[in-house]
């Protein structure tokens, strides 16, 4: 049994004991506003920092999101982010991208944490508010111009609420890159409206995305294409993929809408490239395929996520931990300006 399990077992102890539910509303709304409060001040500690150096017009800000629960087979992504984190600092490479910016700058790149998820949980809060709370920690972080969030995963369940809140933030849909094995739209996979497999139907349903575009398709059911049709999704597999090569690798996306958003799930890759993941579907992306389609989007970034790595099953040097980690330095490049 999980600590978040045993926690909600504690609190139905609670009720039967007659402990007043008006208490435990307050007393989880007391984390809920500690824990914006950590995201609030740090968020605004960094755009400080930039205003103050000025000549930004977008920062890349790193948040994580290290939630697991939502994953249909494996919850290792809970443990992703500090591991991300360590990668790209690690020394065993410099801090400049293949496009010369200086992760080092401020300017550049910024930290604000994590969205403290386990311990929300163990309080009790269901996920509909807990996809409130990332969704409200995201929106912080936008506030605090120029910083955009490329936030770190966790599973796939997060991008529903990273895009909710950046479209609602912007006041208008974006476009949305989806790198990934699946196309992550069912309906309510294992009737879980919030499932890392379902998180892109919730972001269609709620018209926070204009064009979805998914790529490295090669693990889809027949809802998934019923699915992607009733959205008007563009659904590029892998199986196409040498011809839709020269369109993937020429994309310019966002114009007419409030910009674009990306969304990295490692199982994209093919898993000789990234083995640390919890749905190994060979035949996949190349890490360069990856790396030329991001090189070459003609795009205004606004946000952007990787997700789905798996510390659990990776290998013992860490090899998709430095993998995760190099797409976040391409995509920080990408983002700021």
């Amino acid at each position: 049994m999980g600590q978040g399990t045993k926690w909600m077992h504690y609190l139905k102890q609670l009720s039967a004991a007659n402990v007043p539910a008006a208490l435990i509303e307050k007393g989880q709304n007391r984390v809920i506003d500690a824990s914006l409060t950590l995201i609030r001040e740090r968020a605004k500690l960094k755009g400080e920092l930039l205003r103050s150096l000025g000549g930004v017009k977008a920062s890349t800000s790193l948040l994580g999101v290290p939630l697991g629960h939502n994953s249909s087979f494996l919850q290792g992504p809970a443990f992703a982010p500090p591991r991300i984190r360590e990668a790209i600092w690690c020394g065993s490479t410099n801090s400049t991208t293949e496009e010369g910016k200086e992760l080092n700058d401020p300017r550049v790149l910024t930290d604000v944490g994590d969205v403290p998820i386990q311990e929300i949980r163990d309080c009790g809060i269901d996920d509909d508010r807990l996809m409130n709370i990332v969704s409200d920690s995201v929106k912080l972080v936008m506030e605090e111009d120029p910083l955009r969030p490329l936030v770190l995963g966790g599973d796939h369940s997060i991008s529903f609420p990273v895009v909710r809140a950046v479209s609602e933030t912007l006041g208008g849909p974006v476009d949305i890159l989806h790198l990934d094995a699946h196309p992550d739209i069912y309906d309510a996979f294992e009737g879980n409206i919030y499932s890392h497999a379902s998180s892109f139907a919730r972001i269609m349903e709620g018209g926070y995305a204009r064009r979805l575009l998914q790529v490295g398709i090669r693990s889809i059911t027949r809802e998934g294409r019923e699915q992607g049709k009733r959205f008007g999704v563009e659904q590029y597999e892998m199986r196409t993929f040498s011809r839709d090569r020269h369109i993937l690798e020429n994309l310019k996306l966002g114009e007419g809408v409030k910009g674009v958003y990306i969304s990295v799930d490692l199982d994209c890759l093919d898993p000789a490239f990234a083995p640390g993941v919890s749905h190994i579907e060979p035949g996949g992306l190349s890490f360069r395929d990856v790396i030329n389609i991001l090189h070459n989007l003609q795009a205004d970034i606004v946000a952007a996520d990787v997700v789905e790595f798996n510390p659990q099953r990776d290998t013992v040097d860490g090899m998709t931990a430095m993998v995760a980690a190099k797409l976040v330095r391409e995509l920080t490049a990408k983002i700021s300006r």
